[in-house]
């Protein structure tokens, strides 16, 4: 009885099966629309992560009206112009801390980890996490200007006005988003993430024209007001709601979140895929 003899196949050139190690861009936005549809998912599974846009502004809105709405304006009724855009900056520029948060939570669980074994877009995750809180910023939006209508605002800007203005914010607290998620990938917990962001938002949201007059503040702390660069993004909200005309502040605002996003981008992109 003869063995049978099994000759190794032959490869012949160029027939060697070449591996991808990039993904192409369609691909790429594909996966971070996936990423972001989980992240609402999550918010399905769990409401409870809506309580910061949801009564957070509702609360806000009230309190401030009817504390401060008096003694600043006379009346509560005269004083909505004035806080309703200062309510709806801080409401959703501090809602842009969650997306640093979220993100530190999920690299510490180790839910990244199962992502770097799909075969998906490196990135995708992270701008996923992105694209999902937008989702949460209109929400902060419509619930700011449904409570104060209910409350008697009428924006003389119209409905066109309370949109665009709407738009603005949540363009600019996305830009902010970017900063939040660069201390989400290089800090140790997300309670460190947290505690960073709102040291640096607390005194921009408060020490800003949002609440009063820059004109009734002391001149020491005038020139921080005016230089602050909420102070200009609430000016934009205000002149898009009461006028419905693009004030300087628009172009200040949008100038910054450019500035922003051209900085801290890319930051946080490298610093992302180097732990990814």
């Amino acid at each position: 009885m003869t063995a049978e003899v099994i000759m190794p196949a032959t490869i012949t050139p160029g027939a060697e099966r070449s591996l991808k190690n990039s993904v192409s861009l369609a691909q790429t936005l594909s996966n971070s629309f996936a990423m972001a549809w989980r992240g609402l998912l999550k918010i399905k599974r769990t409401p409870e992560q809506l309580f910061d846009v949801t009564f957070q502004p509702i609360l806000l809105t009230v309190m401030f009206t009817y504390i401060f709405g008096g003694a600043i304006a006379g009346t509560p009724e005269d004083y909505l112009p004035f806080i309703v855009p200062g309510i709806l900056v801080q409401t959703v520029v501090m809602t842009s801390v969650v997306t640093g948060v979220q993100l530190r939570e999920d690299m510490t669980k180790g839910v990244f980890d199962r992502f770097r074994s799909l075969p998906i877009a490196r990135v995708a995750p992270l701008a996923g996490a992105l694209l999902a809180d937008t989702v949460r910023y209109a929400i902060a939006s419509l619930v700011t200007f449904v409570t104060a209508v209910v409350m008697g605002y009428r924006p003389a800007g119209g409905v066109t006005g309370v949109l665009l203005a709407s738009v603005l914010v949540i363009v600019c607290a996305w830009s902010l988003s970017w900063i939040f998620a660069f201390f989400g990938v290089i800090a140790r917990s997300a309670a460190a993430v947290q505690g960073i962001s709102l040291m640096i938002l607390f005194p921009l949201t408060f020490l800003s024209n949002a609440f009063v007059p820059v004109d009734t503040l002391p001149g020491w702390l005038e020139w921080f007001v005016r230089l602050n660069p909420v102070s200009h993004l609430v000016t934009a909200a205000r002149d898009l709601t009461m006028t419905g005309t693009a004030g300087v502040g628009v172009w200040f605002a949008l100038l910054g979140a450019a500035a922003v996003v051209t900085v801290f981008a890319p930051l946080t992109v490298r610093a992302y895929m180097r732990k990814a």
